[in-house]
């Protein structure tokens, strides 16, 4: 049976989530910390005593939502690098973008991408607790892929190229840019000596 502080927390996310989802655009701002306490029935408290911020709950909520998401796919890549695979820009490329197209065909998963852009590139600070939400197994990766980059140029590199990726899948990129043109863009941000 689950705990009643677990229960509550998904509580929260749950309404959290509803609440953003029917404010739409620019929903970050319009959804009040007193407004997900109200509607999930909570004290006024509940938000601040479960997850200590309203940054923190929307970390846990995106964390929660779209770990899934890449979870079976980092699972292989994982899997295949103890048997001695060594990834190719071009994958690395796809390992990223693939689930985000995926997610941006469907109003939900829009919206937790215009949340996750937003947070992320705002700069917000996260305790992420699932490994592929930091830069460390995606700086690894490129690495493996571009062994003569440093530490610090892999790190640049995936920053630029998440920042873009966001914005594009986000909403934030003018034009009617198709996504593969977005692909080759990274891939060769990435991949360029």
């Amino acid at each position: 049976m689950p705990s009643t502080d677990a229960t509550t927390r998904e509580r929260l996310l749950t309404v959290a989530e509803r609440l953003l989802l029917e404010s739409g655009g620019d929903a970050y701002d319009s959804v009040s910390v007193r407004a997900i306490n109200t509607a999930a029935g909570m004290n006024p408290a509940a938000v601040h005593y479960h997850f200590g911020s309203k940054d923190a709950l929307i970390a846990a909520l995106l964390e929660t939502r779209l770990a899934p998401v890449w979870r079976q796919r980092l699972d292989e890549v994982t899997e295949r690098r103890r048997d001695g695979w060594v990834p190719t820009v071009p994958e690395l490329v796809d390992l990223v973008v693939t689930p985000l197209a995926e997610l941006a065909a469907d109003p939900v998963g829009r919206l937790r991408l215009r949340l996750l852009a937003r947070f992320v590139l705002g700069r917000r600070e996260a305790a992420w607790t699932s490994r592929w939400f930091g830069l460390e197994p995606w700086i690894e990766l490129l690495r493996d892929a571009r062994p003569e980059l440093s530490q610090v140029a892999a790190a640049q590199r995936w920053l630029l190229a998440f920042g873009l990726v966001l914005q594009f899948f986000a909403g934030g990129v003018p034009g009617d840019v198709p996504a593969g043109t977005l692909r080759a863009f990274v891939t060769a941000g990435l991949a360029e000596s």
